[in-house]
């Protein structure tokens, strides 16, 4: 995973809100996960805000279960550092092989830090500078290592990092992204890959959206990356190309329902804090104010669904069980309220009462279907 750099955000709510703490960063990962559940404001603020959702969701009681371990993570290192040995000779190998260009070996800028400054702004003008060098149709064969590139998030700034970004290759720009799950026979984990190529989308993306700022001709990008894992039970890397067309029109549409994360902070009371040095009763107070947008699939992505699961149980919200459930009834906020129109002990009004006569068919169905009378 590309290294943490800290965002200095203006002084703002946002700021205030934080604490004194640094900001945890935008990253390709925390991107898809936000906008997997863009309707989610308590995701959107606590991205924004930049704090370690796995940090205040362990204050609050609620520890996360799941994530990287630090094995997995020190072996993806360890397999990227392998990549990029010899100045890129694996990677340059592959270009070869998946892309038939006939370069044996190529130019390797490292964006990590430009002339020893290892400032965001620094590292983004670099980065601009070299894509404009690289798409006037020079035939520069350079590899940019780290590039950083910016995307507009719910309103703020993300500085984003591919593992590489290629040369022109054929016309084209070609985003890699290194992962230390195996291929084998060829085939890779499908969940996996299909979780790399939303993170990919992300930086495919950025890309756009700077080809764009720059006057630049975006048609010039691929709307492939090139995933690079190992081969069999090997270290070998193994390259294969991965389209993204569907990934990047989703992620383009996502990103348009996502609301300002400023003005949704705005909504707090003014003595609310994410601080996750205060006090557990101040924490659960701000937080319980901003609103989610809780379904079971949370839970294999966010730190904090455990805690908006045991919210959306004690408020008996129709979410907890499902996106289905909940678009079933729309209106109804309450499955508690939901058995009472349908006992009878109170009526419905014009907003709830369609969704009770869908429940009430389905209800007379099920009987049908079990041999009982309607």
């Amino acid at each position: 995973m590309p290294p943490q750099h800290p965002v200095d955000l203006p002084d703002s709510r946002l700021a205030a809100l934080r604490g004194p703490r640094p900001p945890q960063p935008y990253t390709a990962r925390k991107i898809t996960a936000l906008t997997a559940n863009p309707a989610c404001s308590r995701r959107a603020v606590l991205d924004a805000v930049g704090i370690d959702k796995a940090l205040l969701a362990q204050r609050m009681g609620y520890e996360p279960r799941f994530g990287q371990s630090p094995f997995a993570l020190a072996r993806e290192q360890a397999f990227e550092a392998l990549v990029k040995w010899g100045g890129y000779a694996e990677l340059i190998r592959l270009l070869r092989e998946q892309l038939g260009t006939p370069v044996e070996e190529a130019g390797v800028t490292d964006l990590n830090e430009v002339g020893g400054d290892t400032s965001l702004a620094r590292r983004v003008k670099e980065t601009r500078g070299l894509l404009t060098r690289l798409a006037s149709g020079s035939d520069e064969r350079l590899i940019l290592d780290r590039p950083l590139l910016t995307l507009e998030v719910a309103g703020q700034t993300a500085y984003l990092e591919p593992q590489a970004l290629t040369h022109r290759v054929g016309g084209k720009f070609y985003v890699a992204e290194i992962r230390s799950f195996p291929a084998i026979d060829g085939q890779a984990n499908p969940t996996a890959v299909a979780q790399t190529a939303k993170q990919a989308a992300v930086s495919v993306l950025a890309l756009h959206r700077t080809f764009e700022e720059l006057n630049l001709d975006p048609e010039q990008i691929a709307h492939e990356f090139l995933l690079i894992c190992p081969k069999d039970f090997s270290n070998r890397p193994y390259g294969r190309l991965v389209d993204l067309r569907q990934e990047l029109d989703a992620l383009r549409f996502q990103l348009t329902r996502l609301r300002r994360a400023d003005d949704l902070a705005l909504a707090l009371p003014p003595s609310a804090t994410l601080d996750t040095d205060r006090d557990v009763d101040e924490l659960d107070s701000s937080v319980g104010a901003l609103d989610a947008s809780y379904t079971p699939d949370c839970l294999s992505f966010c730190e904090m669904a455990r805690y908006c699961r045991d919210e959306a149980t004690t408020c008996a919200s129709p979410t907890r069980l499902g996106g289905t459930v909940r678009n079933t009834l729309p209106g109804v906020d309450s499955t508690r309220t939901t058995l009472a129109y349908l006992d009878g002990v109170h009526a419905p009004g014009p907003a709830e009462a369609a969704a009770i006569d869908r429940l009430r068919a389905a209800e007379r169905l099920r009987r049908l279907r079990r041999g009982g009378a309607a």
